[in-house]
């Protein structure tokens, strides 16, 4: 059995179809005053915008993000951080040795499309 078999928690189908997962085209980023690790992200979803904060500022700069279309998960409860509301949460991928990616969605998609 391997590690990760090992320490995984199941979830039933039911539940992840709760999970609200769209895509997002990022149209600014800036760094939160007070935080080394937080971005604040203007995201656009089809007719939609929203503010998004993520803890991804030491993997990517500002510059490097705006234009990209990612996936968010986006009917999470909002939060706040520093001050400010969170609408929804980036995916991402960052593995043991600190590399770190974002989930890159084909330039033709569509900004809010739904991800399934």
């Amino acid at each position: 059995m391997s590690e990760i078999e090992n320490t995984q928690t199941y979830i039933e189908y039911d539940d992840f179809k709760k999970v609200q997962i769209q895509v997002g085209e990022i149209i600014s980023a800036e760094p939160v005053d007070g935080s080394e690790k937080l971005l604040k992200l203007q995201v656009r979803f089809g007719e939609e915008e929203r503010q998004i904060l993520s803890g991804i500022a030491k993997f990517v700069s500002p510059e490097e993000i705006v234009g990209k279309k990612v996936p968010f998960v986006t009917n999470l409860k909002p939060r706040s951080m520093m001050g400010l509301e969170s609408n929804g949460m980036i995916l991402a991928a960052i593995d043991g040795d600190q590399n770190f990616s974002l989930l890159n969605i084909n330039s033709e998609v569509s900004s809010g499309t739904h991800v399934s």
